[in-house]
């Protein structure tokens, strides 16, 4: 029987060479209990960063993480399970009308969702804003929701992939977040373990995104849906731009009202496009032969968000907030709506109220900003080009500073392209 030592361990790594699977589990288990230092774990993330994890070193670090908590049984779910994951950007709402689109159309949407950090939003905040509505479930109430009406979004608990809980704080602390094997473990990990047959990835790109090179994107995916392949989850990635924020809208409530908007057949054009083609990529996986489109057409997707809303305590017809301060962004000059950068909309949104700093500071509802003009529309001077949203003159006068040349004015209108900009799957 091997001894281990987190020296050895953090040495081995940090001179190069590939960790044994015997050390990963152990040290991964002995971090997750406490008997490896906070210290001794960030120089192994450290490490990681400067020199990666070969493809079975990532494999058993992702099993390893997993392995760390218990792994949800959806076996009494009567319909095939697929989730989806997103990356992160600026309006990204998508989730919201998504997961109901997709149970309307028979499928099971297991979604264990996230609060926003920095300038990207949260699925749950953003929940939170409709009064009443629970984002704590047990995982009885979650298996039984999903058995009922096929969708729940919801927080993880605390069983699920705690090294990576763990992990995450580390990374977040110590400059190496930014490390695609880390990144891809952390995400796989926490989506394996919640127990989905098959699992779609938005992997965003551009100047909003996370990974901002499209070659970083491409890695990104490729990695995850190598992950989710090798431990049986059937796992394709659609990488989706965010140059621009998606929609008009950046904040809690709002985003709301806008996805309400395209579960009643409308809202902006890119929002519709992604959700469509994220819902036709889980139907596929799924062996679902139906029509997203359709069920947003009729009224189906409706229906199953209301009955989402409700089983999970909120009121669907309850007036969402509204932040009591609004002030109006106008255009300096006439012109061509040339770019709507989407980092400054989703930093003033953050300022403004609607984000936070830390993983306790708390969210404003109301707070956000609703953009009124998009990419190619013309402009005069005093047009207004977007509203900000606060609940007091401090939280407004950051937000106005940060969205500051956010609406670029030109005299070219800029070449419209897709969302969805390609597809990753399984070789």
């Amino acid at each position: 029987m091997r001894t281990h030592s987190a020296v050895d361990v953090i040495r081995a790594k940090r001179d190069g060479h590939e960790l044994r699977d015997d050390q990963i589990h152990w040290f991964l288990s002995a971090y997750t209990a406490g008997e490896v230092a906070d210290e001794q774990a960030s120089a192994l993330l450290m490490a990681i960063f400067h020199h990666g994890l070969g493809p079975r070193e990532l494999a058993t670090w992702t099993d390893a993480m997993i392995r760390s908590g218990e792994r949800l049984d959806l076996s009494a779910v009567p319909f095939p399970t697929v989730d989806k994951h997103s990356t992160g950007g600026v309006g990204d709402k998508i989730s919201l009308p998504l997961c109901p689109l997709v149970a309307a159309c028979g499928a099971a949407v297991p979604q264990l969702s996230g609060r926003g950090l920095g300038h990207t939003g949260g699925t749950l905040d953003k929940l939170e804003s409709i009064a009443g509505f629970r984002t704590a479930l047990t995982n009885e109430e979650f298996v039984g929701q999903l058995a009922e009406i096929g969708a729940a979004i919801c927080a993880a608990s605390g069983d699920l992939a705690p090294a990576d809980r763990k992990l995450y704080a580390l990374r977040d602390v110590t400059g190496t977040v930014e490390s695609i094997p880390l990144i891809a473990s952390s995400i796989m990990s926490k989506k394996i373990a919640e127990g989905t047959d098959a699992l779609v990835l938005d992997v965003k790109t551009g100047e909003g995104a996370f990974m901002r090179d499209l070659d970083d994107a491409r890695t990104l995916a490729r990695t995850m849906v190598g992950i989710g392949e090798a431990n049986g989850v059937r796992t394709t990635a659609l990488i989706t731009g965010m140059d621009a924020p998606l929609g008009l809208t950046a904040g809690n409530a709002l985003e709301v009202r806008e996805s309400l908007e395209v579960l009643e057949g409308g809202g902006p054009p890119d929002v519709v496009e992604v959700t469509l083609a994220l819902a036709g990529e889980m139907l596929a996986l799924a062996g679902i032969d139906a029509d997203p489109a359709a069920a947003l057409a009729d009224g189906r997707a409706m229906d199953r968000w209301r009955r989402m809303v409700r089983a999970q305590g909120g009121d669907p017809d309850a007036p969402l907030p509204v932040a009591p301060l609004v002030e109006e962004v106008r255009a300096d000059a006439d012109g061509v709506v040339a770019a709507v950068a989407a980092m400054p909309v989703g930093v003033a949104a953050w300022r403004l109220g609607a984000g936070r700093a830390r993983k306790e500071d708390p969210v404003s509802a109301g707070a956000g900003v609703v953009l009124r003009v998009a990419p190619g529309d013309t402009v005069s001077r005093g047009q207004v080009l977007a509203e900000l949203h606060a609940d007091d003159a401090a939280h407004m006068a950051a937000g106005a500073e940060a969205f500051a040349g956010a609406v670029r004015i030109g005299a070219v209108a800029p070449t419209p392209g897709p969302r969805v900009r390609e597809r990753i799957a399984a070789r």
